[in-house]
C-alpha cells in the first residue's frame, strides 16, 4: 500500500490540529443559541421595515400608480343605445376604477404584512420561552429531517448486475494443527485491534491505543468517517468474525455520510474506503456497500476536473474544491495517487453501468501512454495543469509504487484480456530493471530510487511489496522470462527479511541504505520506525502461494511473534519509533492498514490456497480482494462502459 508523504513517526503526514467540540464542550450548545435568537431578531426587524415602508409610500393618486405588475386593461363597450344588443368596440379602463383597484390591492398587502408580522413576533416570543435543551432538540430534529431526505435522494437504486463467480470467500482451515494454531493466534490479534476499536475509538477514524482515544490525520480530512470500520470489514468476513462484521455494517449503513465539508485525500480514500465497501459487498452480497461505494464514487469525481484530466490529489467532499499537496513538486500530482485508481473505478463501472468512471482512468492511460519517459522510467511527479513530468525523480516506493502494482493488476483482473495494461507494465518493469535494480556487495538484491541522473542506494519499507508483485506478475512475462521474475521475488523477499532480521525486536524499519558496510539498515534516526506496515508479509504470503517454500511461513511468525511481543498494549496495537532499541517509545497510533493489510496478509500466510484463490481474485493495494471479471460468467463483454 502506497504512502505517498513520508514524515518522521507516522508515515503519513501529521494529523491537524484539533479544535472540535472536544475542545470547547460548553460553547457550541450557546452559540447555536445565540445564532437562533439574533436570526430572529433580523427577520422581525426586517418585517418590520418592511410593513413600515408600506405606510409611508406616496399616494396613487398625486403621483404615479403603484405598479403591481399589471398593465391597463382594454374592457369590452356596450354601446346602450342599441339597446344593449351589439359591441360598439372597446374602451381604455378609467383612470378612477384604475386607481381604486390599486388602493384596495395596497389595504390587501399591508394587511397580509402585518399579519406576517404578527405571527413572526408570536414564533419568537414562543422560542424565547423554551429552554435551550429545546431549541437544540428542535434544530436537531430539522437536522435529521434534512439527512433523511439527503439519503433518499442519494439511495437510488442501482441496476441488477449478476455478480461474478464467487470462489472461495470462507474456510482456508489448514489441516497442520501447528499452521492452524498460528492462524488462530493472528484472528485472536484481530480481534483485539477491532474490540480495542470498537470500545475506546468508534465511528473515529483510527485508534490512539494508548491514550484509548479516536485519531485521525488530514487524509481523511476534518470528519470522522470510521475508516476503520470500514477498511477491516473484509478481514472480519474471511476470519469469520460476523458478528463484528454486523457492527461494522450497522454503523455503515446509519452514520457513513460523504456530504460533509471535509478536505480528503483521493488515493487514500479511493483505496480503503470505495475498495473496503466494494470488497465487503462482493463478499457478502448487502447491497448498502454497494450504494455508498457509488455515492462516495460521486463525490471524488470533480477531482478529475482539471485541464489534463489527471486528478488533483485531496478534494473537498461537500464542495468539489480540488488542490495538491503543498510539497509536491511545482504543484503536481502525484504518479502512485492518480495511477491507483483504475482497480476500483472499472469495478464501480461494472457495478453501476455508468462509462464514467472508465473513462477518467482509461483518460489517465491513454495521456501517460503518450508522453515521454527519461530512460523509460515513470517520474513520480505530473503538473495536472500543464501536463508535464515536474521533478525527475523514479521510485518503486512512495510516490510510486502501486501504479505499477495497478498496471498489473488491472491486466489479471479484466480475465488477462486487458493487454495494453499488460505491455505497459511489461516496458516498466523492463526500465525498473536496468537502471533501479541492484545487488550489494554483501549479495542483497535491492531497488534504489533514481534521483536527477543518479541511484540512490536506499529502499524502503514501501518498495518491499515488489517482491510479491514480481511473483504476481511472472506468468505472462515477455521472453518466457517467468522463472527469472520468480527468482526476482525470491530475491527481494530474502532482502527485506534481512531488514527485519538485523534490527532489535525483529521489525523493520521505514528505510534501509546499501552504502558501503552498511547493508539493509535504517541509517537516519527518522527511518528507524515501524507503523505497523504490511509489505514485507505481503510479498512473503505471495512468495508462499506461488512456491510453498515453507520459509516464507516461518518468516511471517517471526514477525507475528514480534509485532505481538513488542506493538501489542492493553488497548490495541502501537507502533514503534526505533526498532533497534530494545525499549522503544510508541508512537501511539492503530494504522487502519493494520487491520486491513497486515493481519489479513498474516491470516492467509496460515490458510489454505483455496481461500481467496488468486484465479478468481486481485488484491487492491490496500489488500481489499475484489473479483477477476471472468468474460465466461458476468455480463462485462456486454456492458459498454468496458468495450
Amino acid at each position: 500500500m502506497t504512502t505517498p508523504a513520508l514524515l518522521p513517526l507516522s508515515g503519513r503526514r501529521l494529523p491537524p490540529l484539533n479544535l472540535g467540540a472536544s475542545a470547547f464542550p460548553h460553547h457550541r450548545a450557546t452559540l447555536r443559541l445565540s445564532e437562533k435568537f439574533i436570526l430572529l431578531l433580523i427577520l422581525s426587524a426586517f418585517i418590520t421595515l418592511c410593513f413600515g415602508a408600506f405606510f409611508f409610500l406616496p399616494d396613487s393618486s398625486k403621483h404615479k400608480r403603484f405598479d403591481l405588475g399589471l398593465e391597463d386593461v382594454l374592457i369590452p363597450h356596450v354601446d346602450t343605445s342599441k339597446g344593449g344588443k351589439n359591441l360598439g368596440g372597446f374602451l381604455i379602463h378609467g383612470q378612477g376604477h384604475d386607481e381604486h383597484r390599486h388602493r384596495e390591492e395596497e389595504e390587501r398587502l399591508r394587511n397580509k404584512i402585518r399579519a406576517d408580522h404578527e405571527k413572526a413576533l408570536e414564533e419568537a416570543k414562543e422560542k424565547l420561552k423554551k429552554s435551550r435543551d429545546e431549541i437544540q432538540a428542535e434544530i436537531q430534529t430539522e437536522k435529521n429531517k434534512v439527512m433523511q431526505e439527503l439519503k433518499k435522494k442519494d439511495s437510488k437504486p442501482l441496476p441488477p448486475v449478476p455478480l461474478p463467480n464467487l470462489i472461495g470467500i470462507n474456510s482456508g482451515e489448514p489441516a497442520d494443527p501447528d499452521i492452524r494454531e498460528k492462524r488462530n493466534k493472528v484472528k485472536e490479534m484481530m480481534k483485539h485491534a477491532w474490540d480495542n476499536y470498537r470500545q475506546y475509538g468508534w465511528g473515529h477514524n483510527e485508534l490512539k491505543p494508548i491514550a484509548r482515544k479516536g485519531h485521525s490525520t488530514n487524509i481523511f480530512g476534518n470528519s470522522q468517517m470510521g475508516a476503520t470500520i470500514v477498511d477491516a470489514l473484509d478481514t472480519l468476513y474471511i476470519m469469520g468474525l460476523h458478528d463484528e462484521f454486523r457492527e461494522g455494517q450497522e454503523w455503515i449503513d446509519k452514520n457513513l455520510d460523504f456530504s460533509v465539508n471535509s478536505e480528503v485525500s483521493v488515493f487514500e480514500v479511493n483505496i480503503r474506503f470505495i475498495g473496503g465497501l466494494l470488497a465487503a459487498y462482493y463478499l457478502s452480497g448487502q447491497e448498502v456497500f454497494k450504494i455508498k461505494a457509488v455515492q462516495l464514487a460521486g463525490k471524488l469525481l470533480p477531482a478529475f476536473n482539471t485541464p489534463t484530466g489527471i486528478p488533483w490529489a485531496m478534494v473537498n467532499l461537500k464542495s468539489g474544491v480540488g488542490r495538491n499537496w503543498g510539497w509536491a513538486s511545482a504543484g503536481s500530482s502525484i504518479l502512485a495517487e492518480f495511477g491507483t485508481l483504475h482497480m476500483e473505478f472499472v469495478h464501480l463501472s461494472y457495478l453501476t453501468g455508468d462509462p464514467v468512471y472508465y473513462n477518467k482512468v482509461m483518460h489517465i492511460r491513454k495521456l501517460l501512454q503518450k508522453m515521454d519517459r527519461p530512460n523509460g522510467l515513470y517520474p513520480n511527479y505530473l503538473n495536472p495543469r500543464t501536463g508535464r513530468w515536474g521533478q525527475h525523480h523514479t521510485s518503486v516506493g512512495g510516490l510510486g509504487d502501486s501504479f505499477y502494482e495497478y498496471l498489473l493488476k488491472a491486466w489479471l483482473m479484466s480475465d488477462k484480456m486487458d493487454t495494453e495494461a499488460r505491455k505497459m507494465y511489461d516496458d516498466a518493469i523492463e526500465a525498473i530493471e536496468k537502471h533501479l535494480i541492484r545487488k550489494s556487495n554483501g549479495g542483497l538484491t535491492f531497488i534504489g530510487e533514481w534521483k536527477n541522473g543518479h541511484l540512490e542506494r536506499k529502499m524502503g519499507h514501501l518498495t518491499c511489496f515488489a517482491g510479491g508483485m514480481f511473483a504476481l506478475g511472472a506468468d505472462g512475462s515477455r521472453d518466457d522470462k517467468a522463472g527469472h521474475y520468480l527468482q526476482l521475488g525470491a530475491e527481494i523477499a530474502h532482502t527485506c527479511h534481512e531488514s527485519y532480521d538485523r534490527t532489535t525486536l525483529k521489525l523493520g524499519p521505514e528505510a534501509f541504505k546499501f552504502d558501503g558496510g552498511v547493508e539493509a539498515v535504517a541509517v537516519r534516526q527518522n527511518e528507524k520506525y515501524y507503523i505497523l506496515r504490511p509489505e514485507v508479509i505481503e510479498t512473503y504470503w505471495y512468495m508462499w502461494r506461488f512456491t510453498h517454500d515453507p520459509k516464507y511461513r516461518q518468516w511471517g511468525w517471526e514477525a507475528t511473534q514480534a509485532i505481538d511481543k513488542y506493538c501489542r498494549v492493553s488497548g490495541g496495537f502501537s507502533g514503534v519509533k526505533d526498532v533497534y532499541s530494545s525499549s522503544p517509545t510508541y508512537d501511539d497510533v492503530q494504522q487502519s492498514f493494520f487491520l486491513a493489510e497486515t493481519l489479513k496478509y498474516l491470516y492467509l500466510l496460515f490458510s489454505n490456497d483455496d481461500l481467496l484463490p488468486l484465479d478468481n481474485w486481485v488484491f487492491n493495494t490496500e489488500a481489499h480482494p475484489l473479483p477477476v471479471l471472468h468474460l465466461a460468467n458476468t455480463t462485462l463483454s456486454g456492458n459498454p462502459a468496458y468495450r
